[in-house]
């Protein structure tokens, strides 16, 4: 053990409690005010030297390594320990790095169509069975809703899409939409059979392609939903609604107006969009660098502030905006329960070390909602200012007739007045 990371360990840990033994068989314990408690021991010297210098980055490819090992309590115990208190006083070694990260976030988030095919491939391209052993069935990889709070994942996944089809307030059967960012094809699904839409889904992900599509044909839909490997910088074609669900979260800072141009270009005049995104309540930021480099390179949960900011400057509408505060924490946390039960089935299929970087990932995820500021955020958009009713009880009439027959029934079209 080095004298300055024992320093830095013991100006950081300012609430609950952390135990460390260190490569040489020191023990110390760093204590704050009351909060959560964990201990770990770190196995290398070279990881010490790390954990003082870049620790987003060391922190997380030592856990990975085995090099950092948790012990008598779980490694989200750990992190939640490590998490809360990167809210506090702080880390001198990660200000330093922030500051330099948030510096050179343009180039890091600089996605043209190449790079951001790239980016998606690095994590939707993993062996589709993957998701199976720890999603809903109908794969939804996103913020679930729960309107009570104890709703099954799957109940939950079904409450979200239905939260989201009434903001797009689908008022007649054949409706064009556009699907951003479509995945495995559910939205985009549920759209054409329970609303009556006729949905086209893009994606730059070969396999979530190959999936939706074969969705599509079980299902009898193909000749109302039909999904393509496009960038949404390639669309033309002008859409009665718009929706796009955990996709802008990819799309990169310098691009947001491009986006929302786009969206002023092929959104009818009278026409609604929902855009659904992980979002950060204290402002502007950087992605943390080893959700950069293992999980989501190029990827960025934007504030509110740049996302209104560029929706300002394309002229569109912002006609309601709802913050979605735990329900991703509820969500990642039931994720995390089938990960773990299915974790043999994982190693199997990958290794060992995947499976640590799968499990460092969804629980430093899911801490991120509980300690770190992050949240969801729905923003529904228009080009005209009357295109959605003055108040919005509309919404939630749909949204329960849904929940009371499973099929909402279809209602004529009235202009706002």
């Amino acid at each position: 053990m080095t004298p300055l990371i024992d320093r830095i360990f013991r100006s950081f840990i300012s609430l609950g409690r952390l135990d460390v033994v260190y490569s040489d068989g020191t023990r110390r314990t760093y204590v704050g005010t009351p909060g959560p408690v964990a201990a770990m021991r770190i196995l290398s010297p070279s990881v010490e030297r790390r954990l003082i210098v870049n620790p987003g980055l060391a922190f997380g490819e030592a856990y990975m390594d085995g090099l950092v090992v948790p012990t008598g309590c779980t490694l989200y115990d750990l992190l939640d320990v490590l998490m809360a208190n990167s809210m506090q006083a702080g880390h001198i070694g990660e200000s330093v790095a922030a500051v330099i990260r948030y510096g050179k976030r343009t180039w890091t988030q600089f996605n043209p169509a190449s790079r951001a095919r790239r980016n998606v491939a690095h994590h939707y391209d993993l062996n589709g069975a993957l998701y199976d052993l720890f999603l809903d069935s109908d794969r939804q990889y996103s913020c679930a809703y729960f309107p009570r709070g104890d709703e099954t994942l799957e109940e939950a996944q079904v409450a979200k899409k239905r939260h989201i089809a009434a903001k797009l307030r689908l008022d007649r059967p054949g409706l064009e939409v556009l699907d951003i960012g479509c995945g495995w094809g559910g939205m985009a699904l549920t759209l054409a059979r329970e609303y009556g839409a006729r949905v086209t889904g893009i994606t730059l992900s070969e396999e979530q392609l190959g999936v939706a599509r074969q969705r599509a044909r079980d299902e009898g839909l193909a000749d109302r939903v039909r999904f393509e490997l496009v960038d949404y910088r390639a669309v033309t074609r002008r859409f009665d609604r718009i929706v796009s669900v955990g996709m802008f979260e990819h799309v990169g800072i310098g691009h947001y107006r491009q986006f929302f141009d786009l969206v002023a270009n092929i959104l009818a005049p009278d026409g609604v969009m929902l855009l659904h995104s992980i979002g950060r309540h204290d402002g502007p930021g950087s992605t943390n660098p080893w959700i950069d480099r293992y999980i989501f390179p190029g990827g960025y949960s934007p504030a509110l502030s740049e996302t209104f900011a560029a929706i300002e400057k394309s002229g569109l509408w912002v006609t309601d905006c709802e913050i979605l505060r735990l329900h991703y924490a509820k969500t990642i946390a039931l994720w995390r329960d089938r990960f773990a039960a299915n974790r043999e089935r994982v190693a199997a299929m990958y290794d060992e070390r995947f499976c640590r970087m799968f499990e460092f990932y969804l629980a430093a995820a899911e801490l991120s909602f509980r300690v770190q500021g992050h949240m969801n955020f729905q923003l529904q958009i228009t080009r005209s200012i009357d295109a959605v009713p003055l108040t919005r009880d509309y919404m939630v009439d749909v949204e329960r007739d849904a929940a009371a027959t499973r099929r909402p029934r279809v209602r004529s079209r009235a202009r706002a007045g």
